[in-house]
């Protein structure tokens, strides 16, 4: 079994995803951050394949992408840098990315490095549905990996239950139709929005990511969907610590209320 679908057979909650972007600060950090980062109880890690023009992504991101490009970071070396994650590392791995730089990888060759990698499954923001299904899906379910759809609040009931019919694995709840960036909490018209999903009895586990930093937020997102997904808050703490994904992780897991050793 795909091991995005183990992690939400038990049906679990309160689950912590963790996305960071391959190449930076340093550009040979990421299988120790990807480590580190399940020494220390993150349930679930998206990689982020830095690109020129991330327009969904706020200016954490953004310039994260950029500096782990003048790293000199591509697609090509970051499969180099995930040839032997699976040694040791047990919880599923996400790429996230955009369309552009895996076209010019070639799909099947991509989702063929995925399986030989130890990839579970691939978020795609400018992928759009209908390619998804018609040439995309086909190639994905032929190696077992998941591509992850997100939905927002202006994506409609219909869409939705069409994602859901149409994908597996789970669906990425994006807080709102902003950029991504940290927040100090939701207000009632973020929280009126996933309570609406919530209510639609959805097939497929829900993750709540975009804006969440603190207790408030992460609490917020885990009482309607399964867990919650944290990108900007965790690059900006890793850019603190020079790379350092352990003081990294103590501090954003201090942050949630969530801080062990």
């Amino acid at each position: 079994m795909n091991r995005i679908n183990q992690l939400f057979a038990s049906n679990p909650h309160n689950l912590l995803s963790i996305y960071f972007c391959a190449g930076c600060p340093t550009f040979d950090g990421t299988a120790r951050v990807i480590r580190t980062l399940e020494q220390h109880g993150v349930n679930m890690i998206e990689i982020g394949i830095p690109f020129s023009d991330p327009m969904a992504d706020g200016v954490v991101i953004q310039e994260a992408a950029t500096r782990a490009l003048k790293n000199g970071m591509s697609l090509h070396r970051l499969f180099d840098q995930l040839h032997d994650i699976r040694r040791d590392v047990q919880i599923p791995l996400i790429l996230m990315g955009y369309l552009n730089p895996i076209m010019q990888f070639g799909f099947d060759a991509f989702c063929r490095a995925c399986v030989q990698y130890g990839i579970d499954g691939i978020i795609i923001p400018d992928l759009p549905f209908r390619d998804y299904l018609n040439d995309y899906k086909p190639v994905a379910d032929r190696y077992d990996l998941r591509i992850i759809m997100l939905i927002t609040p202006e994506t409609s009931e219909e869409r939705v239950r069409e994602i859901d019919r149409h994908t597996d694995g789970f669906i990425y709840m994006v807080s709102s139709a902003a950029t991504t960036g940290a927040q100090q909490s939701f207000d009632g018209q973020k929280q009126a929005y996933f309570e609406r999903i919530e209510a639609l009895g959805l097939r497929n586990p829900r993750m709540v990511g975009f804006g969440i930093s603190n207790r408030a937020t992460f609490d917020t997102a885990c009482a309607h969907a399964a867990g919650a997904i944290i990108g900007s808050r965790f690059v900006t703490l890793l850019n603190e610590t020079s790379g350092d994904a352990e003081k990294a992780i103590k501090q954003l897991k201090k942050a949630l209320c969530r801080y062990n050793t």
